[in-house]
């Protein structure tokens, strides 16, 4: 089972490896996306888990122990669908795949399940349909 979540690290936190415990202790493969962390400043860190999903499940329960923040990555995503031309200026800066155009219909298709969240897109887009909320 794969996850992608958003950990919030206070400033408190910030020198702390947690996530090493979670390869260690919980057994999970741990893929980082994107990172933003300072000492002193705390941050957050995108990560893709790979694990049980009891592993997962208790890994997360750690995190939360030590005060980290864990929320899914689905809450950081915004697209407005409805408004897509299917114009494919995203698609050309996606290199996840999480957007494409295929046949027959020729529609932009967005799988979230492979969003790095790397915010192309967000610039990309001439529209402006993409909203991503991630640091500061």
């Amino acid at each position: 089972m794969k996850s992608r979540l958003v950990l919030n690290f206070s400033t408190e936190l910030a020198d702390t490896p947690v996530t090493f415990s979670l390869v260690k202790d919980y057994g999970l493969s741990i893929n980082i996306l994107k990172a933003e962390i300072l000492p002193g400043r705390g941050g957050e860190l995108l990560i893709e888990v790979e694990g049980t999903k009891n592993g997962i499940s208790q890994g997360i329960e750690f995190l939360q122990s030590k005060g980290v923040t864990v929320e899914g990555i689905d809450k950081r995503i915004k697209f407005n669908e409805n408004d897509c031309v299917s114009c494919g200026a995203c698609t050309a800066v996606c290199f996840s795949g999480a957007l494409q155009i295929k046949s027959p219909d020729w529609e932009l298709e967005f799988d979230l399940s492979k969003c790095v969240v790397c915010g192309l897109c967000v610039k990309a887009c001439p529209l402006k349909l993409f909203e991503i909320s991630f640091g500061g």
